[in-house]
């Protein structure tokens, strides 16, 4: 039977152990997002919680805890100015805690933990995109796929106003589950998040609505070319039409291998890499002339 287990001791002695939380702590309120294993994630959202807490209060006192207590003196004003700002209403839970499974190497159990409300809640972004596919897949049940994408779906920021007030059992275009969750997100957001929460779901919307005409368009290709092959074995004189650039500058239709910022980098204008040549073949290959590689840039000597 085991007396005495207050809290996790890490394998660490206590003064290890402290300073390993305080900068886990300090790295939370600098980067309001971090990755480390699910028992430090634990307590590092404790020890943010109490933090949080006397940078609410804003005394003096609270004053020389805090910077006994951070490892980064930069971070105290973000702490007294800025969560003191936004956690105001807020009457706890500072927090979150998301599982990332198993990491790699010595298969550890991963979190992230971040401050709630951040500018990269990841909650936030999860609810986005699932009210953007709940809403797109409700116009799909009215409307036909054809008319969606001409018209387009409107703004969902109109639909977000409607479902905040609705209740869990009550009937609507979301699921329970995401109208609870969406309640959640957005209990002590301003009326800023809603913008930003309906822009973010439109904007998953006219994605979803985009895949599916890239890849026809590709679709449609691809038989094109397969025409024109048979067409040019039955026709010796047949001349073969260029494909159709793709509708968006550097959007990368499905099923091409080279990324548009690949080539935006210059990836054309360089040469190949060497291949390694054998050393009993090296002799005669290094007395070759060799020749000069290609570059865009020579076409406009």
């Amino acid at each position: 039977m085991k007396h005495g287990v207050a809290f996790r001791k890490f394998s660490r002695t206590s003064s290890h152990r402290n300073l390993m939380l305080r900068n886990l702590v300090s790295s939370l309120f600098e980067h309001e997002q971090i990755k480390t294993t699910l028992a430090k994630a634990k307590d590092t959202a404790r020890l943010a919680e109490k933090i949080i807490t006397l940078g609410k209060k804003g005394d003096e006192t609270s004053y020389r805890r805090a910077q006994g207590f951070l490892l980064k003196p930069a971070v105290l004003p973000k702490l007294f100015a800025t969560f003191a700002h936004r956690y105001a209403t807020r009457p706890g839970g500072y927090t979150r805690i998301h599982r990332l499974g198993n990491r790699v190497g010595d298969n550890a159990p991963a979190a992230m933990v971040e401050l709630v409300d951040n500018p990269r809640d990841l909650k936030l972004e999860m609810t986005a995109r699932a009210v953007g596919r709940e809403l797109l897949n409700e116009q799909l049940r009215k409307q036909s796929p054809r008319s969606i994408i001409n018209h387009g779906v409107p703004h969902a920021k109109v639909t977000i106003k409607k479902e905040l007030k609705l209740g869990t059992s009550e009937y609507g275009d979301l699921r329970p589950r995401t109208r609870w969750n969406l309640q959640k997100v957005m209990k002590y957001r301003g009326k800023e998040a809603l913008t930003e929460l309906g822009g973010k779901a439109t904007a998953y919307i006219e994605n979803l609505l985009a895949k599916p005409v890239q890849e026809f368009k590709a679709q449609t290709r691809v038989e094109a070319r397969a025409a024109d092959r048979s067409a040019k074995r039955q026709n010796p004189n047949f001349v073969e039409k260029f494909a159709t650039p793709p509708p968006r500058a550097g959007a990368a239709a499905p099923g091409e291998l080279q990324p548009a910022m690949r080539l935006a980098q210059g990836a054309l204008s360089r040469p190949a890499r060497p291949k390694k040549v054998p050393f009993w073949l090296r002799s005669r290959v290094l007395d070759r002339p060799q020749p000069t590689p290609y570059s865009l840039q020579s076409l406009y000597k």
